[in-house]
């Protein structure tokens, strides 16, 4: 197989990736009141050392800022975030996590760590560290394709 094959390969096994990712994800939280996708931005949020607009949050995580606003606007009805004035931008408004979003934030990732820690048998540490490293090495690539204007992507 060439390179070019392996790097498809890869890119299809990825998406499948993604898509168990995302159904263990929601199995995994369903009973807190999220899904893969509102506990990625409540997770961005937690993350984040400052208060960021949902356009920031959005950078960060790959997404769109529509799709990010549609689950802010989620977590803001069910109590998990709220929005607040953004002494830098008039109209783009900090998300903040409430107390009740902190705290089922805190169960997601209570409930992840051994989640993970299953995953992880019988996968040595360098080759866990190795994956890890070329999906980044592709996704800055991609990144810097479109930012370039690079009209392979």
């Amino acid at each position: 197989m060439t390179r070019r094959d392996l790097v498809t390969e890869l890119m299809l096994e990825t998406f499948r990736l993604n898509g168990s990712l995302l159904a263990a994800g929601d199995a995994l939280v369903a009973d807190l009141g999220l899904t893969s996708a509102r506990w990625q931005v409540l997770g961005a949020i937690a993350l984040s050392p400052v208060p960021l607009p949902v356009a920031h949050i959005a950078r960060n995580m790959g997404l769109t800022r529509q799709a990010v606003q549609r689950l802010a606007n989620e977590l803001e009805r069910r109590g998990l975030v709220r929005f607040a004035p953004n002494p830098h931008h008039q109209r783009a408004k900090l998300v903040l996590l409430t107390l009740r979003g902190r705290a089922a934030y805190d169960a997601a990732m209570k409930r992840q760590q051994p989640w993970a820690s299953r995953l992880a048998e019988g996968l040595g540490a360098r080759r866990i560290d190795g994956a890890a490293a070329t999906l980044r090495a592709i996704r800055r690539r991609l990144e810097d394709q479109v930012e370039g204007g690079d009209d392979d992507a």
